[in-house]
């Protein structure tokens, strides 16, 4: 999904009037808000994971606009969410009329505010090494009145908001699976697992989170009649699965990946590269790669993968 951000300027004249008419599609908002610190960044993410198409401070003015070329898109966006903070001019007029609006046109609207405890937000704050969007304004400059000063100015909103996460005690993993359980529409979390085939002699893949070796098998390159062709090729993949270990190796490998992913799902993680390497990437660890593959392809229909791919990072490069 694409996130956009958009900021507007201090001299501008709020707004917070949205055009009567708005596309009569089934689009969703979500407006995501909150003290500053308590975890709208990364409710943004987890709703990006999601599908959601995600928006940071759009001036009110352009609400409407943006769920009718949305609605208008091909495809379509059905699912928008805005993230607004103090700073921006949403907070400038009512948000109450804003999402009345909305639901008056026929957009289902729910408002989303993230809140937690002041030592928790001042512990945030001090590890980021940031100053608090409202400390400048208040009476000594402190973060504790800035803290103060925020949470009188969002004490409306939320009353008016439809769902109230404490995100005091919560890891950002918490965090995680409790938006998805509000905004996930009840899909079980699954990953997307990429299964990448590499040569140990042009450097293991930055972005593996689970690399194997399979060095220990013997090397077609030695067999004249293989050397030439590579693991996608039926005579090598005999050779390789035909060796000793081979197919235990991959049964064993399967069952592991699976224990991970279920830990990887229940953190919120939603994507997983595994890289089987073998020298230079031909033989080897193409011919185990596409075994994998084939045997993980088995939970794509069980659902706990949405999608397994298989790629060669270094085929051809020699």
């Amino acid at each position: 999904m694409t996130r956009v951000e958009s900021s507007s300027t201090a001299d501008s004249a709020p707004s917070t009037s949205i055009p009567e008419e708005v596309p009569a599609a089934p689009v969703e908002v979500v407006i995501v808000t909150g003290l500053s610190g308590a975890g709208r960044g990364t409710a943004a993410r987890v709703l990006e994971d999601l599908g959601w198409y995600v928006a940071d401070n759009l001036p009110p003015e352009l609400i409407a606009r943006l769920v009718e070329l949305g609605a208008s898109a091909d495809p379509p966006i059905s699912k928008l969410a805005l993230v607004m903070d103090v700073r921006s001019r949403f907070f400038t007029g009512d948000l109450s009329a804003v999402t009345e609006q909305l639901r008056g046109a026929g957009v289902r609207t729910r408002v989303l505010f993230l809140e937690a405890s002041d030592d928790v937000l001042i512990r945030r704050f001090g590890f980021a090494r940031r100053r608090h969007p409202l400390q400048s304004e208040s009476a000594d400059g402190t973060l504790s009145e800035g803290i103060a000063a925020e949470r009188r100015r969002l004490a409306s909103v939320k009353t008016a908001a439809d769902v109230v996460i404490d995100t005091t005690a919560l890891s950002v993993h918490q965090l995680h699976r409790r938006l998805e359980e509000v905004y996930g529409g009840g899909a079980p979390t699954a990953l997307q697992l990429t299964v990448q085939s590499f040569g140990f002699k042009y450097g293991v893949p930055l972005d593996a989170d689970m690399v194997l070796d399979v060095r220990f098998l013997p090397n077609p390159h030695w067999v004249p009649e293989l050397r030439e062709q590579t693991g996608q090729d039926a005579e090598v993949s005999e050779y390789v699965l035909g060796q000793r270990g081979a197919r235990d190796y991959l049964s064993t490998c399967r069952h592991l990946i699976d224990l991970t992913t279920d830990g990887y799902r229940q953190e919120g993680k939603r994507y997983m590269t595994v890289a089987v390497g073998c020298t230079g990437g031909k033989h080897r660890s193409v011919a185990i790669a596409e075994a994998l593959g084939g045997l993980l392809g088995d939970d794509v229909d069980s659902g706990s993968v949405d999608v397994v791919r298989v790629v060669h990072r270094d085929l051809g490069r020699e």
